[in-house]
């Protein structure tokens, strides 16, 4: 799409927070394309009883405080995560704090869930477009008493809104947070979200998302305690603080590196879950998905679903139906009546 590249390089030229911020008022206002939902028998799915156009969801990040709903309900996508939504508003971390590492098809960012704040955002939610898949990443204040305790107030607040809720321990920017993926800070925290969510009218599935930093030690815990806690999938995986052969000169900023070079490692902790929880457990595989041909290869690793966000920064909207239009032409080409007959099915090869 001639405009949409034309937008994009002028997008560019920005810093690339107020470039974010440029995007997201370009949706709010009806100004960015829409390029339409690819759906077809073969993309259809049922994700944790969610049911699902396509399987190609936006990551959370993207829309912090869910300001572009109506924009992003026409851009193709199978579902939509907004978030992370802390307690109480949050300034996040100093700025700069995002930057393009355009040589490597990559983002880092170190924002420190910078975020309006659950009662803001729940009121975004509660006029929400109803034929949309939507879900909430929950997160917490940095300066929090009892971190834990955060995310099922956030669930407690914007639940009736959601579709979905993400619990969110796999940030690298808030200062410890990833210490909640110990086992019993993990058993203890989950099973707070769970008592949440149980008090819900609606209950809604409950997703955690992971770091792709953990050993295989952390991975084995986090797939046991996620199978004992009630919780609908895995989410894998978040930011990086890996910096393996990036040829950027922003390579050396601190931060959560996503995209490209996340592709490989990422993918090889989801087939790890996938055969760690036996199917047991949908798995969403996140990490450098910037072509049909990895969405599919995410897909055969052990996803049930798929998530974008920094590959957006260089493809723009129009990737979105790119990779559902080729993700559909992959299943027919190898035989698949449907995408969830490809899960797990190449995973012996990233083990």
């Amino acid at each position: 799409m001639i405009g949409e590249r034309l937008g994009l390089s002028l997008l560019r030229r920005f810093d690339p927070e107020v470039a974010h911020g440029l995007a997201l008022q370009a949706l709010r206002l009806g100004l960015a394309p829409a390029p339409g939902l690819v759906t077809s028998d073969r993309l259809r799915t049922t994700v944790a009883g969610l049911p699902l156009s396509n399987p190609i969801g936006l990551a959370a990040g993207f829309d912090k405080n869910a300001t572009a709903l109506s924009g992003l309900s026409r851009a193709g996508f199978g579902f939509i995560e907004v978030g992370a939504a802390t307690p109480r508003p949050q300034p996040g971390n100093p700025k700069p704090r995002l930057f393009r590492l355009t040589e490597d098809r990559a983002v880092i960012n170190r924002f420190g869930f910078n975020n309006d704040g659950m009662a803001a955002i729940g009121a975004r939610l509660a006029t929400r477009p109803r034929d949309a898949v939507i879900g909430l990443n929950l997160g917490a204040n940095k300066d929090s008493a009892d971190r834990a305790a955060d995310f099922a107030t956030v669930l407690s607040q914007c639940g009736a809104h959601l579709d979905f809720a993400t619990v969110n321990v796999s940030s690298p920017n808030t200062e410890r947070l990833r210490d909640l993926q110990g086992k019993d800070a993990l058993a203890a925290l989950l099973a707070g979200v769970m008592v949440a969510r149980d008090g819900l009218a609606n209950q809604i599935p409950v997703f955690l998302k992971i770091a792709p930093d953990l050993d295989a030690e952390g991975l084995n815990d986090v797939a046991e305690v996620a199978l004992a806690s009630g919780v609908a999938g895995i989410i894998a995986t978040n930011t990086t603080l890996a910096r393996d052969a990036l040829r950027s000169p922003h390579a050396p900023e601190a931060g959560g590196l996503s995209g490209q070079p996340l592709f490989e490692k990422s993918t090889r902790v989801l087939a790890r879950l996938s055969q760690l929880t036996g199917g047991a457990l949908p798995l969403i595989g996140v990490g450098g998905i910037g072509s049909a041909e990895q969405a599919y290869a995410k897909i055969r690793a052990g996803a049930s679903a798929v998530q974008l966000y920094s590959a957006l920064v260089y493809g723009g909207l129009s990737l979105v139906q790119e990779i559902a239009a080729g993700l559909d032409q992959l299943l027919a080409r190898d035989g698949f009546a449907n995408v969830s007959d490809a899960i797990g099915t190449g995973r012996e090869d990233w083990l």
